[in-house]
């Protein structure tokens, strides 16, 4: 029978609070050191591989900021958001309305039927007050954002208690875009308005959250956004945090599932340290030792549990590539430490090394654009590339273990 303290503890969903948040002070203290300036020089930029904890880690500063006096606004930023300037617009007023729908941005006076005398009413700072007013400044869809923001501003400031600034929160930031053939720039606008208004001390920050594609996309839509922003870029967990995310979540006296020190280690060496991983990983976990105890035994089947892990994560991912594009991540994951980076001339001279037909330099580099736009593979800001999803090389040399006669019918000496 499952009881309060049998149910499972851990939750590998995207995005989903883990019952214990393990490592990432360094991180929260980061946010923090932003939130007290004065005046807003820096905003932050919050990124990393897809199961790295970056939703997560995002939901845990909000309350930060709401201790320290700051609202907090925001959403998850889908493509749509940004297909034109007005969009993006309409999406940070949409988001602004709602801690700011309580407030009076001016009064308006009306003249009941059938009396003399008008009565003045106030005039809620809500989403069509804020479009009104976009509507009616004169100047581009810039002038007309800088005009709201600084009218919500002259709102707030002088509230009690008092309000130290907005920190306006985005996820999946990395699908904002400027669309210069429609001449439409919405990331550079959102970065253009933020910066004039930081520059007469209004204190909105900006913080985007997003893959390892998003900071080269704000620096290709403006330079200045080197400066504009403080890069905190999540990575796998220590050892010790790691230990943390299996143990505290099984630490109560009376949960029924204990992980020995030889399970603790496979799922370590399975997990990579990465936390959707340790999640997903100690969710099997629990699982089928409950199961077991049941049989009057219990054992950490770690290759039942990666085989599930592959099912179910990796193998959407792998089904995106061709069977040439294939044979080209099976040579990466061959590269010495292809988990971190590799280089076109890396990937060139292991085809040479392994392949009876090699790639060519420029073959390799289309075709690593082609799997960058399918999310396999990303290039990161000093030229290099990398691997888009977490552990993704071990996930290869597994396939070629399980069913490699494809990769067999490549090489050189077959």
């Amino acid at each position: 029978m499952v009881t309060a303290k049998s149910a499972n503890p851990y939750r590998p969903g995207a995005g989903h609070m883990p019952v214990y948040l393990a490592g990432r002070e360094q991180e929260r203290d980061e946010f923090a050191r932003l939130l007290a300036q004065k005046t807003v020089f820096q905003n932050m930029v919050l990124t990393g591989l897809r199961g790295v904890g970056k939703t997560v880690l995002l939901e845990t500063l909000k309350p930060l900021a709401i201790k320290q006096k700051w609202l907090w606004v925001g959403t998850d930023l889908s493509e749509a958001a940004s297909i034109s300037e007005e969009r993006i617009a309409v999406r940070l007023m949409t988001d602004m309305s709602v801690v700011t729908a309580a407030l009076v941005a001016g009064r308006r006076e009306l003249r009941p039927i059938g009396f003399r005398r008008s009565v003045s009413t106030p005039v809620p700072l809500t989403f069509p007050t804020m479009l009104g007013i976009f509507q009616q400044t004169p100047g581009l869809i810039s002038d007309k954002l800088k005009a709201v923001l600084e009218l919500v501003w002259s709102c707030l400031r002088d509230q009690q208690p008092r309000i130290r600034g907005i920190v306006f929160a985005y996820d999946e930031a990395q699908n904002m875009s400027d669309h210069a053939g429609r001449n439409e720039f919405p990331l550079s606008l959102m970065l253009d308005v933020f910066q004039s208004i930081q520059k007469k001390e209004i204190p909105f920050m900006l913080m985007l959250v997003g893959l390892p594609t998003l900071f080269p996309k704000l620096v290709e839509a403006r330079t200045y956004s080197e400066r504009m922003f403080h890069i905190v870029t999540l990575d796998r967990l220590n050892e010790a945090a790691s230990r943390d995310a299996i143990l505290k979540p099984i630490s109560d006296a009376r949960c029924p599932v204990k992980f020995s020190p030889a399970g603790i280690n496979a799922i370590l060496a399975a997990s990579g340290g990465y936390p959707y991983f340790l999640q997903f990983i100690c969710r099997e976990a629990f699982d089928a030792y409950l199961q077991d105890l049941d049989k009057g035994g219990s054992r950490l089947l770690i290759g039942e549990i990666t085989r599930k892990l592959d099912s179910d994560f990796f193998a959407a991912r792998w089904s995106r590539a061709t069977d040439r594009q294939r044979t080209l991540l099976a040579v990466i994951a061959n590269v010495d430490e292809s988990d971190t980076e590799f280089t076109v001339r890396q990937i060139e001279e292991k085809a040479r090394e392994l392949l009876a037909r090699p790639f060519s330099k420029s073959q390799i580099s289309q075709m690593l654009a082609k799997l960058a736009q399918v999310g396999l593979v990303y290039k990161n800001r000093h030229g290099k590339y990398a691997f888009a999803v977490p552990l993704l090389g071990q996930f290869i040399k597994r396939q070629i273990e399980i069913n490699g006669d494809w990769w067999d019918e490549e090489l050189r000496d077959r």
